[in-house]
């Protein structure tokens, strides 16, 4: 089956060295044709120094990389506030489009993004890390087959404690701060869970010990006709990425998870309780076991070769990331919560 012919564009995205390296272990389905050094950029970045990555791949300007024949793809790496511009050049190019969260801080471009892949029929997948967690694809399953029965409680966290004060210049460097940059992971999957939510509060603060401006501290509440959600976020938790955690409480049983993910060779894990059986699961406590997870992207981007090749629908429509671009600019305190009936793409 002949390789798809994809390129990256960025590597001063915190995820870019991650989706390099798992496209390069995916070397039967994707063809990596050269990459886009963006290190100039004057936007804001944390990563990009460490060039380990790419070693032995071809360093391509964006226009020599717009010009290699058959080019089928790219994934936009770059710092946050570059992303849906190059995201932009590559639709016009015509090319499929992998691109990294989140969906920029003025959500008329994004739209325009969207719109325009939707127009031109071009595949675009947005990069929270989240969706394909088999974990919290099973969290979906559960709240949708009404395992749960009707959820009122959702209790998120998506803090850290690493980077020292770089990492808090640069969230210093975003009106949301850390509710935009992480938080969005868990937006995008609250969205898939429960919808557009009616109100939408954010409460943006800063630790003690940095500058009134860096917004590290984060709580978001998402309010829906039956149930509260509350995100958190914080850059200074110690031990903070072993403790992301997700509970989800139904009037027939929770879901707990914590940590998120893991990478350290013990399998992720899950615990459910509930007060009714259903055709798969008894009524009680059960312990999940979801296996190692050795690489986050994976599944991810083998879903993005799919819909490339025409062979699945990508499972997240433009409606969809439409809707989770509105609340995270909301829920980041870039504008106020307007709930709507319906989505139109300009």
């Amino acid at each position: 089956m002949r390789k798809i012919r994809i390129g990256q564009i960025g590597v001063c995205h915190e995820h870019a060295a991650g989706k390099i390296t798992t496209l390069r272990r995916l070397l039967d389905v994707y063809e990596i044709v050269g990459v886009v050094d963006d290190r100039d950029s004057p936007s804001a970045k944390y990563a990009g120094s460490d060039l380990a990555p790419y070693e032995g791949l071809r360093w391509l300007t964006e226009e020599e990389l717009f010009r290699v024949p058959d080019l089928q793809a790219v994934t936009v790496e770059t710092p946050n506030s570059d992303l849906v511009p190059a995201a932009l050049r590559c639709m016009e190019h015509n090319l499929a489009v992998h691109m990294d969260k989140p969906g920029g801080e003025a959500l008329d471009a994004f739209k325009n993004l969207i719109g325009g892949c939707r127009t031109r029929h071009l595949p675009f997948q947005m990069g929270y890390m989240f969706r394909n967690n088999p974990a919290m694809q099973f969290c979906l399953k559960a709240v949708h087959q009404n395992w749960l029965g009707d959820v009122f409680d959702v209790q998120a966290g998506m803090s850290h404690n690493y980077g020292d004060e770089t990492y808090q210049r640069y969230l210093g460097r975003f009106k949301g701060g850390i509710m935009f940059n992480l938080g969005s992971h868990l937006i995008d999957f609250v969205v898939s869970l429960l919808g557009q939510p009616e109100r939408i509060t954010p409460f943006l603060k800063s630790t003690a010990d940095v500058a009134e401006m860096i917004e590290n501290n984060a709580l978001t509440v998402l309010e829906y006709p039956h149930a509260i959600v509350s995100l958190r976020a914080s850059s200074r938790e110690a031990d903070g990425v072993n403790n992301r955690r997700l509970k989800i409480c139904g009037t027939k049983g929770t879901l707990e998870l914590c940590p998120l993910e893991r990478f350290d060779g013990q399998p992720l894990r899950m615990r459910m309780t509930l007060a009714e059986g259903n055709a798969a699961y008894s009524a009680g406590t059960h312990e999940l076991d979801f296996g190692v997870i050795v690489d986050r992207y994976r599944d991810q981007l083998l879903e993005f070769a799919e819909i490339i090749r025409g062979r699945i629908q990508n499972p997240y429509t433009c409606e969809h990331d439409d809707l989770v671009q509105r609340v995270v600019l909301a829920a980041a305190g870039y504008t106020k919560w307007e709930k709507r009936d319906a989505c139109c793409f300009s």
